[in-house]
């Protein structure tokens, strides 16, 4: 039997908490809550990112979560709410399901992604142009 991507998206979407755009808005502003991009990093060039956002590229993402991987990243393992989010929640919804099985705790992921805070006319940070 094959399982297709939106298979995996509906199994990973009933294991997780999926918050609003509004309720995404709100916690902008909440020190105690982390907001990861983890679009490719041209995504952001191109269209930027939930103000304060923190990019973590989809690719990385278990390797920057796991504690005993050399690439681990302290910011994954403080005690904080993660808001996972990408273009349309698909990545996201994948995502989230992923880390939260690797034991982090207070995840979720923003339905409808960025597409959706962009069509709701929210706040967008550019990404400073890089000198070449």
């Amino acid at each position: 039997m094959r399982v297709g991507y939106k298979d995996l998206i509906e199994r990973a979407e009933a294991n997780i908490e999926s918050i609003s755009i509004e309720a995404a808005e709100a916690l902008l502003e909440n020190d105690d809550t982390v907001f990861v991009d983890i679009r490719d990093i041209r995504e952001l060039q191109r269209e930027g990112k939930l103000p304060g956002a923190t990019h973590a590229p989809r690719g990385m993402l278990e390797f920057w979560v796991d504690p005993e991987s050399p690439y681990h990243r302290e910011l994954f393992a403080e005690k904080k709410r993660f808001v996972f989010y990408c273009a349309s929640a698909w990545r996201s919804a994948l995502a989230t399901d992923t880390v939260q099985t690797m034991g982090m705790e207070n995840v979720c992921h923003m339905a409808g992604g960025f597409s959706a805070w962009k069509e709701a006319g929210k706040a967008i940070e550019k990404l400073e142009p890089k000198n070449r």
